[in-house]
């Protein structure tokens, strides 16, 4: 079954399928499809079974959704792919969950995901990596990608993930389908796992644009439970119409060579497209954007330790005998250190360095008042353009454990996307092209970024490219 949202909500009108039809084939469907992608931790048959009934003849209609693991639905084991939440049942559902099952969605299964989001490639995940569908033994990318994986392969009509510097817009644009992160703020954060608060968000994976716009105010939500929401995010369920022309921005250092120079040929004849109908499209020098990396891996270890602070064996995370320790140091790193992998006790190790009494203002300090420069320097942008292209990676998805050894080297991946999360502005990555590489058609996408609020805007664009 390959349905589209719109193409969903049509039929069921039309009385053409019925839900319980529709979500029963996708429950055999993503089985037999989970046993070569892996991109499923958990088979919610008993949720599904508890509401399907009551999901009938709603505003969704028991649209079949997937929803990252890190997302909370009440009474479900949310695990966040680690050992150390290992069978950690839910008290509560998300605020972006609820509002989900409030407009008649229905979750029917849970994606997997890296360890607390963090990695890039699947190869960290207590449940191993899961598989791109659109390549031969290639990663789907960053930690939302089993999301993306789910709607790329027909498994789900439509996925949430969440995104802290390119977890949604990655995935989609190495699995050919649409993801969208929102301004910081406009979806409830509450109920989500936090990696780093003040970069996580909450995004939307569809195969199309126009299913993001009919899910989008669904979403939106000021939300007095989360600090970070904003009451400006009622604006945005309003629906708003887009511009004939635009003025475009492409930064020259993201064509540099980093950039696969097949992606930066289709690039390049993307924007001479765009030129023959009338945009603006001009490129030029915005320095800051090389400094976006740096700020935010001294940033966001900084958050990242702080939150994952909790799983210390006795408020959160798996217990030992606390007598077998000679003191709660010992007691502590023992836990952190048998539960938690790899990419994780790096983190907390890069925090402990950069927060360190002799390293704070050097480091901590001077990345805070970079942001607040890239933000600036941003908002100038945005006085003489519409909107900031680029492409969504500098390259195609590699092969798995291809580069696993070499974290630096998938850092630089991120140089595109990590803009808007530091700057809190709504992007969107749609897809662009197929190039050849090593006797595949991999998939390519186009990253669009627009100033805050203006999140209506960036998709009605999307649209056109």
């Amino acid at each position: 079954m390959d349905l589209t949202v719109e193409k969903y909500l049509s039929w069921i009108e039309k009385n053409e399928l019925t839900t319980k039809e529709v979500v029963l084939a996708y429950q055999k469907q993503s089985k037999l499809l989970n046993e070569s992608l892996n991109a499923v931790v958990r088979f919610n048959d008993s949720y599904v079974m508890n509401h399907i009934d009551d999901f009938s003849k709603k505003s969704l209609a028991w649209l079949p959704i997937m929803v990252k693991e890190n997302i909370l639905v009440k009474w479900e084991v949310s695990t966040c792919s680690s050992k150390m939440l290992e069978n950690y049942k839910a008290p509560y559902s998300a605020t972006c969950m609820k509002n989900m099952e409030d407009a008649w969605a229905l979750m029917i299964w849970q994606t997997n995901m890296d360890e607390f989001a963090m990695w890039w490639s699947t190869e960290t995940s207590f449940y191993w990596p899961t598989i791109n569908p659109c390549g031969n033994n290639r990663i789907p990318w960053w930690s939302s990608w089993w999301s993306a994986v789910a709607v790329a392969a027909w498994m789900a009509i439509a996925a949430l993930g969440t995104d802290t510097w390119w977890s949604v817009r990655q995935p989609a644009s190495m699995c050919w389908i649409v993801g969208f992160k929102p301004s910081y703020g406009a979806i409830s954060r509450y109920g989500v796992v936090a990696m780093a608060s003040s970069l996580d968000q909450v995004w939307i994976f569809a195969k199309t644009v126009w299913d993001v716009k009919l899910l989008f105010p669904y979403l939106v939500w000021f939300d007095e439970k989360d600090s970070t929401s904003s009451k400006k995010s009622d604006i945005l369920k309003d629906r708003k119409i887009g511009k004939d022309k635009y003025r475009v921005l492409v930064p020259s250092e993201v064509i540099e060579e980093w950039l696969d120079p097949e992606i930066k040929s289709v690039f390049m004849k993307k924007l001479d497209e765009l030129r023959d109908k009338g945009h603006v499209v001009d490129i030029e020098s915005l320095p800051i954007l090389k400094d976006a990396l740096a700020i935010y891996y001294t940033l966001m270890p900084a958050e990242v330790s702080t939150n994952l602070s909790r799983f210390d064996g006795l408020r959160f995370g798996h217990q030992s005998d606390t007598q077998k320790f000679s003191s709660l140091d010992d007691y502590y790193a023992s836990i952190r250190w048998e539960w938690f992998w790899e990419e994780v006790k790096r983190r907390i190790l890069l925090w402990t360095f950069i927060l360190s009494s002799a390293n704070y203002e050097g480091y901590y300090l001077k990345a805070l008042q970079a942001q607040k420069k890239l933000k600036s320097d941003l908002e100038r942008v945005y006085e003489s353009y519409d909107i900031v292209l680029t492409p969504t990676s500098p390259e195609v998805a590699w092969r798995i454990w291809e580069k696993s050894t070499d974290p630096l080297k998938m850092y630089l991946s991120d140089l595109y996307t990590v803009p808007a999360n530091l700057a809190w502005l709504p992007a969107i990555s749609v897809p662009l092209a197929e190039i050849d590489k090593d006797g595949e058609k991999l998939p390519i996408g186009i990253h669009l970024m627009w100033k805050k609020w203006w999140d209506w805007d960036v998709l009605n664009f999307s649209e056109t490219i």
